[in-house]
């Protein structure tokens, strides 16, 4: 199985929150785990948020960034061109997504169209983005 991760997937990775345990177990089982590069970015700032709001110390941001930064060359990260992202723009136009969403589903997208189909599958924790990508034919993470 391929794996998509948006960030709130990926966030569960790192952070103990509801579902992190099955999606941890379908990462280490998955032949492949794939993101876009926006994803470090995100990740970074849902960090500081966390500790801004207390969730987590600042001993434990600094453990959580260097866990991301030795795990992230074992992703597979697709980066931003001109046609991912005039397709994310075509998304937005058709589902109400936030921007970096939109760049998700257009990577997620991509692969989908690239690989065999019923290898990936699409995890994310937002509920509009997993309509948008069902709607697209993507497999979501049971």
């Amino acid at each position: 199985m391929i794996l998509y991760l948006d960030t709130s997937a990926m966030l569960k990775l790192y952070v103990a929150e509801e579902g992190a345990e099955r999606l941890r177990e379908v990462a280490s089982a998955a032949k492949m785990v794939c993101t876009h590069l926006i994803a470090h970015a995100e990740m970074r700032s849902a960090f500081a948020k966390a500790l801004r709001l207390g969730r987590i110390s600042a001993a434990g941001m600094k453990q959580h960034r260097r866990e991301l930064d030795h795990d992230w060359s074992s992703f597979s990260v697709l980066a931003a061109d001109e046609r991912l992202m005039r397709r994310a723009g075509d998304l937005m136009d058709r589902f109400p997504l936030r921007a970096f969403d939109a760049v998700h589903l257009a990577a997620a997208e991509s692969l989908y169209l690239a690989q065999q189909r019923d290898w990936l599958r699409f995890a994310s924790f937002d509920a509009p983005l997993n309509r948008a990508a069902e709607e697209l034919g993507l497999r979501l993470l049971e």
